[in-house]
Order: structure tokens, then C-alpha cells, then sequence
């Protein structure tokens, strides 16, 4: 059985960053991600990551200010959130067990896909 914990999360002022940890327990599967939902919403795809091959994908409302990444150790996964804004504000969930899709092993980007997930972080952007 796979667990996951997210950690990192907080109450900053927009335009700062936050960087969040997903720490797994019990294996690591071929794609980790990361989604949010804030208050009333759906939940939505953040970030990709291949853990394999650490090809990344980004939604596009992230892109360009947030970094998913693995680093030695083979446990924890990254969210490294930069230039955030009240958009931004949600319970950030880690989610883990998909396997790549297609020839060029792509991570998919459905929630549903997903059998694992953490508990969440919430992450509070202030204007």
C-alpha cells in the first residue's frame, strides 16, 4: 500500500514562493503528480512528472512559475511554487500510481488515473 504526505504548505503574501514535498511510502510509481482544489472547485492537474525519464509537464496556468522534481532522494517528490498569486490558493494533493501513456511514455494528466493521493497542503496566496 502506497502513502503519501504532502508537507511545504503555508500563508504567504503574493509573489512569494513555497515549496512543497510529497513523501511516499511503500514504492514509487512511473508518474507522480501534483493537483489542487480550492474552495467550490474542481479538482485540477498542477504539474507531471516521469520518474523515470523526468520528463515534466505543466498546466498552463502554472507554467513558466512552477517546478515538479525529484531530487536524490527516490521517496520525495517537489513542487517548487514561485511568483504566486491569489489564483494559486487551494489544498495542493500529491497523487501517485499512474503509468505512462503511449510510445512516448507521457504521464496522463486525468485524476482519475491516479490510485494513490495524499492527504493535502493547503496553500494560502494573499494580495
Amino acid at each position: 500500500q502506497v502513502r503519501l504526505m504532502e508537507s511545504g504548505g503555508g500563508s504567504v503574501q503574493a509573489g512569494a514562493s513555497l515549496r512543497l514535498t510529497c513523501s511516499a511510502n511503500g514504492g514509487t510509481a512511473e508518474c507522480m503528480a501534483w493537483f489542487r482544489q480550492a474552495s467550490g472547485q474542481e479538482r485540477e492537474g498542477v504539474a507531471w512528472i516521469n520518474t523515470v525519464t523526468q520528463t515534466t509537464q505543466y498546466a498552463d496556468s502554472v507554467k513558466g512559475r512552477f517546478v515538479i522534481s525529484r531530487d536524490g532522494d527516490p521517496n520525495s517528490t517537489h513542487l517548487q511554487m514561485n511568483n504566486l498569486d491569489s489564483e494559486d490558493t487551494a489544498l495542493y494533493y500529491c497523487a501517485s500510481g499512474a503509468e505512462t501513456l503511449g510510445v512516448e511514455f507521457v504521464c496522463p494528466q486525468s485524476a482519475t488515473m491516479y490510485p494513490y493521493w495524499g492527504q493535502g497542503t493547503q496553500v494560502t496566496v494573499s494580495s
